[in-house]
């Protein structure tokens, strides 16, 4: 009986065991059947990339070079200490802070802020910790690979600026993409991703597109550790074209040369040839060195040289000649003078006004402070800077001839130079709405007689000004300035049809529009040359740069300074120009801020980059030449 009992329960036993089994077989089965059949491609797809990785290979950006060759721009190699966010996501690395900064010497503040925006990027993505790291880093990285797995060596090229200082409003200056810009639009539509260093200043940033290369990849596969087993795949990147600028090297070093001379150490100097807009030279003083926003700008000291740019009452990361806007002065004359002429206000055959030695405005008396001039002709007027001329022919012209002057010669547009964040000028017209609301609707005569001579509602840029004034000496053609000669062509990159091919970049060249004419007979157009003319060679206010076989035009200028930078109450000096005066090659404008006057220091730094000219091109017309003074 119990042989019989313990068999029945020894039976009911394996009955449960196999039930048991049973369902756990089937649990298993069909975990199994969803792990690789419902969910395979996806896991299949995570096993692959826990096991195979992609490194990119960073693109060179394109070289810059002057018209003749110079380089003025390039990329060196470097290694960098970048931080992977694939061991970051899963494990918390503050107490890894403070190693980190010892190990690197880099700012904590500086590693939170990475890692912070760091995990918040997709899976791989890898972010420079430290750029330009020294053998210490290296071998510090190398001998913790271990312990601290997200930290990797890699060699990327670096921007490098051989000239420092030189250039540098021009050139402008690269950087990391920052979260904001990686949020816009354009930067997903280009493929831009965490890290990416990108043009933020200058012809960096008009032609980061082109500058900048295609980065390539290594497909690598990697242990659990990440390091690198074995190389899949490989496809190289294709680097950045490379841009020869219309610049001159010797014209520009003269240009920063005459800046750094003169006696506030404050302006700008232009160069460029009238006959097509090419822009020679273009110097802004202060200046910056764009290599501490690239080399120095992890270190604490690099930080604090960004940080005295931002914050210098000199404003140094100011273009002047493009962002600076002041009172011209008598420089304004120019283009007033053509505007008188094309409106009939005086005429060819009749162009004599009083001067008077001023003009009774209601109950204000505005002085000529040169004097009394008798009643000259334009010609004259402008060769001696007559005021009183001018206080009379504004009235002629009234509110509405200045404000056409401003739309002929475009003072109320950008000038359309290859350089970004350019200002456009303040004109009695931008000013017209704020003077009738604070005079009870009207615009009297005095705000014209001002502006007649470049004061109170005219502000002006470098630029604007000589690219209307050059205007005179091509029969009125009005380029638009840039720097851009040519980009040079960028091979393919890759076996066409394939997956990973990347297309030439072809050679392409500034795009000239046709110019804007600025309306004049010849006659006209004598008429104002011979006043330019006669600024320098007849006795006028820049006598002093005259010289033999080399014949300039220009008018100074000396106008009340304006609230960039510091220097107390003296008067701005302009000088505008280009030579030969009836066949130009070349156009200088030089501001020099709160130095006085136009023809004692604005001239004469002209005049220093001229002599850099004709070093280069007519050395028989400056060897033994000597400066006639009158």
């Amino acid at each position: 009986m119990k042989l019989n009992d313990h068999a029945q329960n020894l039976g009911l036993r394996v009955g449960t065991i196999q039930v048991i089994a049973f369902v756990l077989l089937t649990i298993l089965g069909a975990r199994l059947y969803y792990l690789q059949v419902v969910k395979g491609e996806y896991y299949s797809e995570r096993a692959e990339n826990q096991r195979v990785r992609l490194i990119p290979i960073p693109a060179p950006r394109g070289a810059i070079f002057d018209r003749n060759g110079k380089l003025l721009v390039d990329s060196r190699p470097t290694y960098n200490v970048t931080l992977s966010n694939e061991p970051i996501k899963k494990i918390d690395v503050t107490d890894r802070f403070d190693d980190y900064a010892r190990g690197l010497g880099v700012n904590r503040q500086f590693i939170f802020e990475r890692i912070k925006f760091l995990k918040k990027q997709p899976e791989f993505e890898t972010m420079v910790l430290k750029e330009n790291a020294t053998i210490q880093d290296i071998t510090w990285v190398e001998a913790h690979t271990l312990e601290y797995p997200e930290l990797r060596i890699e060699l990327q090229p670096q921007r490098f600026y051989p000239l420092a200082k030189t250039l540098s409003h021009v050139l402008g200056y690269v950087g990391e993409i920052s979260p904001k810009q990686l949020e816009k639009p354009e930067s997903q539509a280009k493929g831009l991703r965490p890290g990416d260093i990108i043009g933020k200043g200058g012809l960096e940033q008009y032609y980061d597109d082109y500058l900048r290369g295609k980065p390539g990849y290594r497909k690598v596969v990697v242990d659990s550790r990440g390091r690198v087993q074995s190389e899949l795949e490989t496809v190289p990147a294709q680097s950045g074209q490379d841009l020869v600028t219309t610049i001159d090297l010797d014209l520009q070093q003269a240009a920063e040369e005459q800046l750094a001379n003169s006696v506030t150490k404050r302006g700008a100097i232009i160069s460029l040839d009238p006959n097509n807009g090419e822009i020679l030279a273009m110097a802004s003083l202060p200046s910056f060195d764009p290599n501490a926003f690239v080399v120095r700008g992890t270190s604490p000291e690099g930080r604090r040289e960004i940080a005295d740019y931002y914050t210098n009452e000199e404003r140094p990361l100011l273009n002047r000649a493009i962002q600076g806007r002041f009172h011209p002065g008598s420089t304004w004359k120019i283009p007033e003078s053509v505007a008188a002429l094309q409106q009939g206000a005086i005429t060819v055959k009749s162009s004599s006004i009083v001067c008077g030695g001023g003009l009774q405005v209601g109950n204000r008396k505005v002085r000529d402070t040169s004097g009394n001039h008798g009643t000259p002709d334009l010609p004259s007027a402008i060769t001696h800077s007559c005021d009183g001329y001018y206080y009379r022919l504004s009235l002629k012209m009234g509110l509405e001839g200045l404000k056409k002057m401003v739309e002929e010669f475009e003072y109320d547009k950008r000038t359309g130079v290859d350089l970004p964040n350019e200002k456009i000028s303040q004109t009695p017209k931008s000013f017209e709405s704020y003077i009738r609301k604070r005079d009870n609707g009207k615009w009297n005569d005095i705000e014209s007689v001002f502006a007649s001579i470049g004061q109170v509602t005219v502000n002006v840029t470098p630029i604007s000004m000589l690219r209307a004034v050059s205007s005179v000496s091509v029969q009125g053609r009005m380029y638009v300035p840039h720097f851009l000669k040519e980009f040079k062509q960028i091979g393919a990159v890759g076996e066409e049809g394939s997956g990973t091919y990347v297309p030439a970049r072809p050679a392409f060249g500034f795009q000239h529009a046709e110019p804007k004419i600025i309306e004049m007979t010849p006659e006209q157009n004598a008429l104002v040359l011979k006043g330019m003319w006669g600024v320098v060679n007849n006795g006028g206010t820049a006598g002093r740069l005259k010289m033999a076989n080399w014949e300039m035009a220009g008018k100074t200028g000396t106008a009340q300074n304006s609230e960039i930078g510091s220097g107390g109450a003296k008067d701005h000096a302009w000088f505008v120009s280009f030579a030969p005066a009836y066949k130009p090659e070349i156009a200088v404008i030089a501001l020099i801020e709160n130095s006085g006057f136009g023809a004692a220091n604005a001239a004469p730094a002209v005049k220093g980059v001229y002599d850099a000219y004709l070093r280069k091109t007519h050395p028989d017309i400056l060897g033994g030449q000597q400066v006639a003074m009158k």
